[in-house]
């Protein structure tokens, strides 16, 4: 686990976040990282969308393949990731990208779920939002969203754990300083599934969200929690406009 000098620990206490334009994370990535994230051929995360995508296509045991309902999925599916979390009209509950996939798969397919994390649903989640890369962020703050992404918002400016830090004075505080080698950037989860250097893997948004609610020593909620569902939807709606880059690389 990464732990903040005790130096920045006081910063953080000490700051008065700024509101500033919220700015993609791969701003803060090195030149030859950004080079290395934007080439297909040497991202690592495009393993996972390629096995994403042969299981789009693949006939389940019983049931359709994703493909019959979504036919020519980088036209009918491009942008779909922009829009998420959203909330679901029918059962009035905030899903993001990976929720709306698993409702498919056990509701529409007649299939058990793939699992918060499990390499199938990570796979088919960055090959989905792979398809709205470069297209901005828009997701629904207002309406049904409104008091999910007000819990989210809440979330971001509460100070938490042991350290008694919130989100927010790091990522508005803090932003462009070192944090054991990383440059502390907005948070934006626009790059999520992303390929993570200390994974050495691709991973969820709530994944590195459990890990900064670890770094300071506060409570980490489940994948896939009410808590780290309004989270992402602030988050989401603080990076309107910027484009998905999943699969991201990040250290």
């Amino acid at each position: 686990m990464r732990r903040p000098s005790a130096g920045l620990c006081l910063l953080a206490l000490l700051a008065l976040p700024a509101a500033a334009q919220v700015k993609s994370g791969s701003e803060f990535l090195s030149p030859g990282m950004a080079r290395q994230q934007a080439d297909e051929t040497r991202n690592p995360g495009f393993f996972w969308v390629e096995q994403g995508e042969g299981l789009f296509s693949a006939r389940p045991p019983q049931g359709q393949a994703c493909i019959v309902c979504h036919a020519e999925p980088r036209q009918s599916l491009r942008g779909a990731a922009t829009r998420y979390p959203q909330v679901d009209a029918a059962s009035g509950k905030l899903l993001n990208l990976e929720g709306r996939i698993e409702q498919c798969r056990v509701e529409r397919q007649t299939q058990p779920a793939f699992g918060h994390e499990s390499a199938e649903l990570l796979a088919m989640t960055a090959y989905i939002a792979s398809l709205s890369r470069g297209l901005p962020m828009d997701v629904a703050t207002d309406g049904a969203a409104k008091p999910f992404y007000e819990a989210g918002k809440a979330f971001f400016e509460r100070r938490q754990g042991q350290l008694n830090l919130s989100c927010q004075q790091c990522h508005d505080g803090l932003v462009g300083q070192k944090l054991r080698g990383d440059t502390i950037s907005h948070g934006a989860g626009t790059g999520y599934p992303a390929y993570r250097l200390e994974w050495n893997s691709v991973g969820s948004l709530h994944r590195r969200l459990r890990a900064c609610s670890l770094g300071v020593r506060a409570t980490q909620f489940d994948f896939g929690s009410p808590e780290y569902l309004a989270l992402e939807l602030y988050l989401a709606g603080r990076a309107k406009d910027l484009p998905v880059e999943t699969p991201a690389i990040r250290r």
